[in-house]
């Protein structure tokens, strides 16, 4: 498996290597196009010059004089070509360096090059003259114009080879060049992407850890991170962070539930057992089998709100077609007469507040009937005797505002923020209300906050009220 410092370092070497390949060839092309059009542009140049040196000599009958001879060494050494005069049958009459070197000496011209010269009044070649060179070529032919018309032509010539060992030379530096380029861009190339590299394996090395437990770690952002990068580790902090709260409320839930389910399957054991090894007598059974048939129910009841809220968790939302139209007053009014018999067993006080005429709401009825029985059952539970129990439905900003209130014993502030989490107690209820599992509050701000809505709490001066809101529908 490749790296993503080894396929940075490939992709980036190759790209490199085929724009450098591809510069090289261009880079060729125009350099030998150029040099080989600089040449001719200067054989042109020589040609003219040497075919009116020439024409001059000719008017005098002085072409093979030894003065035309020295002039055309010196023109031919100081433009570095070399020159061939011939008349116009195609003889050579006259050639640069000829003082060292006769072997030019009865050669004639291709007839057909000297008639294409003769009829074109000049060529430009590239090849071999036969008999006078042996290498290949530039090659510039011109006529020699004399008073009684052509007299005969010039032919200048330099060796290709030159431009060849020029391009070679430009090539030389242009790899040198090229070479130097690689190696400092391979250095900053293996630089960077180490450097790029090193903030991923931080976070692989991180991942691994917090597959093995290690909840705590975490992926240091540094500030010299891409931004990209920057955006990739607070993510997987963020995640990180996620999953260990998620972690730590999965282990407080299980140990809340098995601490909730010990007490009552303990005390149902330990009855049964003592009714059927005989402990406890007969006459006692039916008082005992109750009580087992009220752990029973509570762990039913237990177990059903665990459900409820399993299902709202898993829900985005409350789906439109589970909402109604109902009237807020009615539903609190229905449950508030359920509870009758436990006020009036309390001789509790009851203050309801609510709009002349009806408040109407769009929401789950049955959820929000068990919040608002949830929210009473809470009041009456922790009303002292003899104390008021408040129900107060107001209506504003489009919202119905839902309260419910009760006498007694004020919240602690620190307390506050946490009665609405699953399985909190405060320790007076553990010790007076022996039915409560510390759900009833969590579920109501459950089915609330399933609905989009809020739901708050204050305790001051001996009163708690829960205030839950609903949209308002006219």
């Amino acid at each position: 498996m490749k790296t993503s410092f080894s396929r940075n370092f490939s992709s980036t070497a190759s790209i490199l290597l085929l724009s450098l390949l591809i510069l090289f060839a261009s880079f060729q092309i125009l350099v030998k196009d150029y040099l080989t059009q600089t040449t001719i542009g200067d054989l042109q140049h020589d040609a003219h010059f040497i075919a009116d040196l020439a024409s001059s000599y000719a008017a005098d009958d002085a072409l093979t004089s030894r003065s035309f001879l020295l002039n055309l060494d010196v023109a031919a050494t100081i433009s570095g070509s070399d020159a061939v005069i011939c008349d116009t049958e195609g003889r050579v009459i006259q050639c640069s360096g000829a003082m060292v070197d006769r072997e030019w000496q009865g050669l004639r011209l291709n007839t057909e090059y000297l008639e294409k010269v003769l009829k074109n009044g000049g060529d430009t070649a590239t090849g071999v003259i036969r008999g006078l060179y042996k290498d290949s070529r530039y090659v510039i032919s011109t006529p020699i114009q004399g008073e009684n018309g052509i007299t005969g032509i010039v032919i200048v010539s330099t060796p290709t080879q030159t431009t060849t060992q020029i391009l070679t030379r430009v090539s030389h530096i242009f790899l040198a060049a090229s070479l130097f380029v690689v190696l400092i861009s391979v250095l900053v190339v293996t630089v960077f992407a180490r450097k790029e590299s090193r903030p991923l394996r931080d976070m692989a090395r991180a991942a691994t850890a917090f597959g093995h437990g290690d909840l705590d770690a975490r992926v240091k952002v540094e500030s010299d991170y891409s931004e990209e990068v920057e955006d990739l580790a607070v993510a997987f902090n963020n995640m990180a962070s996620s999953l260990q709260k998620s972690e730590y409320q999965r282990q407080e839930f299980v140990a809340n539930v098995s601490h909730e389910l010990k007490t009552p399957m303990t005390t149902i054991s330990g009855y049964v057992d003592g009714i059927l090894d005989g402990t406890i007598p007969e006459n006692k059974r039916e008082h005992y089998l109750q009580i087992v048939s009220d752990e029973t129910k509570r762990l039913s009841r237990l177990v059903r709100s665990m459900l409820d809220i399993s299902q709202l968790q898993t829900q985005e939302g409350i789906p439109e077609e589970k909402k109604m139209h109902f009237d807020l007053e009615e539903c609190a009014g229905q449950v508030l007469i359920t509870f009758e018999k436990k006020i009036n067993d309390k001789n509790l006080n009851v203050d309801v507040n609510m709009p002349d005429h009806p408040v109407y709401t769009i929401a789950n009825r049955d959820y929000i009937t068990q919040v608002i029985y949830n929210l009473i059952d809470n009041a009456v539970k922790f009303c002292p005797e003899g104390k008021t129990l408040g129900l107060t439905i107001r209506e504003g900003g489009g919202k119905a505002y839902v309260s419910i209130s009760n006498e007694g014993e004020t919240i602690p502030p620190d307390e506050l923020p946490l009665v609405f989490d699953r399985f909190h107690k405060l320790d007076k209820s553990r010790s007076q209300n022996r039915d409560g599992w510390g759900l009833g509050l969590y579920i109501v701000k459950t089915i609330v906050c399933s609905h989009q809505e809020n739901i708050s709490v204050t305790s001051r001066d001996g009163k708690t009220e829960f205030t839950f809101t609903m949209p308002l529908v006219n």
